[in-house]
């Protein structure tokens, strides 16, 4: 199957510039993306382009995955609202060296003649100076040619600095470098990339007088109107420091069952087939959720690791788990899991000295915590057998020991089925 013929089906088309499929089916043939290296990892959101190239280079064409060590001094300002802040070289360089070693996990580099290239831009602007850019680059684009984009357009009401408003030459000048230099042909980008993207075909036109083609793919939106990416904390990230392992999954599993056929479409690598069986099986018994399950399991483990998944569905599962299975699944966590599976539970310090001893429980749940109002009310829940220390049923004789403790810090408290309370050891 053909790269755009593929991209069709999993509805990653956006727009494409007249004769693209027909260059791309013709040879093999190099495209590029540019990602933007403001922070030292990527988001799920450019999880899309580089999906993108993944199958580019599926289809046997050559990728270039271009960072922007250049761009990012000056800020795209494509779907921004305000003008952004500008990073320092240092930053950079590091942001550079992490979202290098991110697209690694992805793409093939070593694979014969469609192996891929990571390129930075700031390798052929930084001989550049500015008189040799405006006399070189932006006599063959003019104003008018520039205003009329949807980037500049959006912006001139708020206001827009020259430094953004160039950003579409210095974008315009990369694809003109990779295809005088890399033989690259086509770049593929979001659709809010299509203004930035023909700036540089038609500069390769005009000044190179070569050809060059566009491919965009749509901007993802979620089902209920709320932007794909995005919690409650922000970016869900691809760097597990960012965003522990658990919580990415979650993301996935959390998914509409509208936008869980839609996304296995475009993060994974599952063939039609394949996804319309999941689609058949889903359908028979939605809630087994076996859609979200298959989504979250597939870019779990190709963005992390196959431990790294089976820890998400450890940590998903404790809370309802019972008896042995929950005491060992609790033990085995480690305090970053443990404080994503229990984020906003109410929490209270405790001395560990004093856990060292041993602390009967009803002090613990009162006098030393709170999570109960009253000694009375403590005995109450004992004998009603609805407390737990660590998920494991106890009575008015346990003593909450140090050895209770959860990776060396924290004690969870429950009542009932929802109630949860943290002790952390200090």
């Amino acid at each position: 199957m053909g790269f755009i013929e593929e991209m069709k089906w999993r509805g990653m088309i956006h727009d494409m510039m007249p004769g693209t499929e027909d260059a791309l089916n013709k040879e093999m043939t190099s495209g590029y993306i540019g990602f933007d290296p403001t922070a030292d990892s990527l988001h799920i959101g450019s999880l899309v382009q580089i999906m993108t190239l993944v199958h580019f280079q599926r289809s046997g064409h050559k990728p270039f995955a271009l960072v922007g060590g250049a761009t990012g001094m000056v800020g795209d300002p494509s779907g921004k609202s305000q003008e952004r802040n500008l990073l320092d070289s240092s930053a950079l360089d590091h942001n550079v060296a992490c979202v290098k070693k991110q697209l690694e996990q992805f793409l093939d580099f070593d694979c014969g003649d469609n192996s891929a290239e990571m390129v930075n831009n700031y390798d052929w602007f930084k001989g550049m100076n500015f008189l040799e850019f405006i006399r070189d680059i932006g006599k063959h684009i003019t104003v008018n040619y520039m205003m009329a984009k949807d980037s500049v357009k959006s912006r001139l009401e708020t206001g827009l600095s020259f430094t953004e408003f160039s950003y579409q030459l210095v974008q315009g000048y990369d694809f003109y470098w990779l295809n005088k230099n890399k033989g690259c042909k086509v770049q593929l980008g979001g659709s809010d990339q299509w203004g930035n993207i023909v700036t540089g075909t038609e500069l390769i036109r005009r000044k190179g007088g070569g050809e060059a083609y566009a491919v965009t793919t749509p901007l993802i939106k979620k089902a209920d109107g709320s932007k794909f990416g995005k919690t409650e904390g922000g970016n869900v990230w691809l760097d597990k420091n960012r965003t522990s392992p658990y919580k990415f999954y979650q993301y996935w599993i959390n998914s509409s069952d509208e936008d869980s056929a839609k996304y296995i479409r475009i993060f994974t690598l599952k063939t039609k087939d394949e996804i319309e069986e999941i689609e058949a099986k889903h359908s028979e018994q939605p809630h087994l959720r076996l859609l979200q399950k298959e989504l979250a399991k597939d870019i779990t483990t190709r963005v992390h690791s196959e431990e790294d998944y089976k820890s998400a569905i450890d940590a998903s599962e404790i809370l309802f788990k019972k008896g042995n299975e929950a005491i060992e699944a609790l033990k085995g966590m480690t305090e970053a899991i443990f404080m994503d599976v229990f984020e906003g539970v109410p929490q209270a310090e405790v001395l560990k000295l004093e856990l060292e001893v041993g602390m009967g429980i009803i002090e613990v749940l009162c006098d030393k915590t709170g999570f109960l109002k009253s000694n009375g009310e403590a005995r109450r829940a004992l004998k009603e057998n609805s407390i737990s220390v660590n998920k494991e049923k106890v009575d008015e004789t346990k003593l909450v020991l140090s050895s209770d403790l959860i990776d060396g810090s924290y004690i969870l408290l429950q009542r009932g089925k929802k109630n949860y309370f943290i002790i952390k050891a200090v």
